[in-house]
Parts: structure tokens; sequence; C-alpha cells
């Protein structure tokens, strides 16, 4: 859960949220939607939008009205990208079973990913979603090591089946985590000072000792390795290899949760986990593998995987079929082709910098951080000894959305922009984004 500056409780999906309470009143396609899904909906903005079609940055709405898509990172190298489509649809025109069978671009496509994880993570598993991967995970590393005990961090989201949901504290909106469970604090300077690789380790080895206390063994430390739902922190790069020297010495193992991170969006490296130097024991994927075909992942070790399966298998009936793996290779062909890595790194940069005056400029903008097209932008109030905004923050949101913008919030506050879009964002869109900042701001 988030809490905001004045205490109040605000979980993760609450961020910029209809506010259900407006039922009544709502536009007719709003009431049709929460009478379908009723509780269990969630939507963006307190008038929802409703979109008809995408391309490349931008998404169109009922209204014909455009909007550039700074929030999105399910359709990482573009909204609707040709490669993709033509080969999913010929994929489908031809053939799509279950995992059962030999199909030669499911293996094809597994060797394409291979390639781009560590040599020693030789297996890989698709699922349907990065929670399945990471629910997966979290079992493979409880049987590897013998141990139950997790730790997180404090706002960390890993996803939604029952056994992630325990270990994803900012989609509790009540409660508290399970025994099972530590929760340490973000890398963040504010934690830690100015060495926070020594701070995050030594929060980690008290996590550990608590587990310890306990009764309970650790099965693994999992990070999001830019930490996306605790406000994005990405430097300095290297601060984790301490901390995963740690959870080995402890008998545990580290995952890489690169659901968000991964497929070359930090721009110097194709994972996150690359930027510190480090090799996971077992790496999950998830939304932009498939840009936008549900599709996941989780590469482990051999040992790992066989020593989990002779308890109860894994089998996956859409996880890994034909039509996933066509969309995966295409994705996979598009990044390299069109220089996606560098475009990230070089117009994420950019972006930064642009980002960077304004903070310099305007005491509300309190920190400018991120690696490659994923960026956080925390908004303050000066006036409260620059504590985190979030009413602020959603003015802002209000302020882009009026002016053609999507944009998110992260943070244990609430208070901080998501800066995610589309893989192929060029410096006339990352201007966009910013003049757009700079006149909310004025």
């Amino acid at each position: 859960m988030t809490v905001d500056s004045k205490g109040t409780v605000r979980p993760i999906l609450d961020m910029n949220a209809f506010d259900k309470a407006q039922a009544e009143t709502a536009a007719p396609a709003v009431a049709r939607r929460l009478d379908n899904l009723g509780a269990a909906s969630v939507l963006f903005y307190r008038e929802p939008i409703q979109m008809v079609s995408a391309a490349g940055a931008w998404m169109t709405a009922a209204d014909g009205r455009k909007y550039l898509d700074f929030y999105n990172n399910v359709p990482s190298i573009g909204h609707s990208h040709p490669e993709v489509v033509r080969a999913v649809a010929d994929q489908m025109a031809r053939l799509n079973t279950n995992t059962r069978y030999i199909v030669d671009v499911v293996d094809a496509y597994l060797e394409a990913l291979k390639a781009k994880l560590p040599a020693a993570l030789s297996n890989v598993v698709l699922t349907c979603s990065g929670s399945e991967a990471n629910d997966l995970a979290l079992r493979v590393a409880r049987k590897a090591t013998g141990g139950t005990g997790v730790i997180v961090t404090e706002n960390a989201y890993h996803g939604n089946t029952a056994f992630v949901t325990e270990v994803s504290p900012s989609a509790l909106k009540r409660g508290s985590l399970p025994d099972y469970v530590v929760a340490i604090p973000t890398p963040s300077q504010e934690n830690y000072g100015p060495d926070i690789a020594e701070g995050f380790t030594a929060s980690l080895r008290a996590a550990i000792a608590e587990l310890d206390k306990r009764g309970l063994r650790p099965a693994a430390l999992i990070v999001d390795s830019i930490f996306s739902s605790d406000g994005i922190f990405a430097d300095p790069p290297g601060f984790l290899r301490p901390a995963v020297q740690a959870i080995r010495d402890a008998g545990g193992l580290f995952i890489a949760d690169e659901v968000q991170p991964g497929f070359a969006r930090t721009g110097d490296a194709f994972w996150g986990f690359a930027r510190h130097g480090v090799e996971p024991d077992i790496v999950t994927m998830g939304k932009p593998m498939g840009n936008g075909f549900p599709m996941a992942g989780m590469a482990a070790r051999p040992d790992h995987l066989a020593a989990f399966c002779t308890d109860v298998g894994y089998f996956n009936t859409f996880g890994g079929n034909p039509v996933a793996a066509a969309a995966g290779a295409a994705v996979l062909r598009v990044i390299e082709a069109e220089g996606l890595q560098d475009n990230a790194r070089d117009t994420g940069r950019y972006l930064l910098d642009r980002l960077s005056a304004l903070a310099d400029t305007d005491p509300r903008v309190a920190a400018v951080r991120g690696a490659g097209l994923f960026i956080g932008v925390d908004l303050c109030d000066p006036s409260r000894d620059m504590a985190p905004d979030p009413d602020f923050a959603v003015q802002v949101i209000d302020g882009f959305k009026a002016r053609g913008v999507l944009i998110g919030a992260a943070g244990r506050f609430g208070a901080t922009l998501k800066v995610r879009p589309p893989l192929c964002l060029t410096r006339e869109e990352a201007d966009q984004f910013a003049d757009a900042l700079a006149d909310i701001l004025a």
C-alpha cells in the first residue's frame, strides 16, 4: 500500500483512479464497465477515456482526440507495431495450440530469448502473465533453497496471484504482510544517504535476521530492478551487487523481476539487472515481451527447475503457444532492427536532461532520476519542508491529460510521476512531454 503525506492509505491501483462513488453520474460507457466488472473495475482519471485505436506512441479516443502515451509499458516497441501484427496474424492463421507439441516457432523464439540471458539460465518456462511467472519463480526458489522467507522492498508490486499479492506491499489495501515476508526500505538517498549499496545491504541483512527470529530461512530476495512501484530508483549502477551476495550467503536466491525494466527499456543494458553487473538466479519477464500479446516467462537454472518439477511439475496450456512465440520473436527483431535500445538510451538521456532543467528552476520538482526511458519525477510542497505532494501530483497528471499526454504515478507517497513511454519515442515527442510539464508548472 502507499501512504500519502497526510497518512492516508493509497493502494497503487487507487492512484489517479476513477472514484466509483461518482458512478451515478458517470458517462454511459463508464457505467457499463462498472456494471460488468463491479468492485474489480480499475479506470484512470476522474473522467475515464474511451480508447479506440493506437499507433506508435499515440492513442486515439472515441471522440477523436489523440493522446501521447507516456504511461503504458505493455506496447514496448510502440502500439500496434506492424511487424508484431503481421507475425501474430500469420501464425494464428496457420496454427495455434498448446505446448505439448513441437512447433518450430516456439523453440526458435526460446533460443533467441536465451541468447539475451545469462548462459546459466538455460531453461525458460513461458506463462501468460508476469504474475504467473513470479509465482512460479518463488515456488522454484523455495524448493531449491528449502527456505520459505521472501524479502521485498516496502512499496513493491510483483503481481496478483494469491502468492505474489502477499509479497506486493503496494497492492494491499489493509492488513499486513504475512510472517514469511519482510519488506525493506526503498534504495534511495533519503533512506540510506550517499552509500546506497551499503545501506540497502544492511537492511537486507537485518531482514534476514528478522526471518531467523521468526524461525524462517530465506528463500529469495525478489526485486523489480528499476524499483518502479517504489518510485524508480536505478542508481548508482552496481548498488545491488553486495545485496545479491548477501542473500546468497544466507542460502537464498536472487530473483530479478524484469517485467518492467527488461527488454531494452533502461537503455544502457537489455535487462535492468545488467546495470548492476549481477547475474540473477531466476529472471522473470512479462508485459513488454509480446507488445500487447499476453505472454510472460521465467528463466532458471536447469537444476533448480528440475528440483521443483520432481514434486509438482508445471504445465501452462497457453503459456508459450505458437502465436505468443511469434509475437515475442517479432519484438526481439524490432528492438534490434530499429535500434530501440540505443534510442531508449539516447532519447531517455535527452528527456532526463530536459526534465532536470525544470527541476533546477522550479522547487516543486524535488528530483528527477532514472535510466533510459524509465524516469521518475518527484513532486513536492516547498512550503512544507519539501514534503512529497500527492495532491499536486494528481493536479499535474490531470494537467497532462488536458494537454493530450497520458502519465501515471508511483512511489511511497504517490507523488512521483512514472515516465514510461514506448521505446520508439522521438525527440520531438520527448519535447512535447517536457514542454507540457513546463506549461503545467507555469
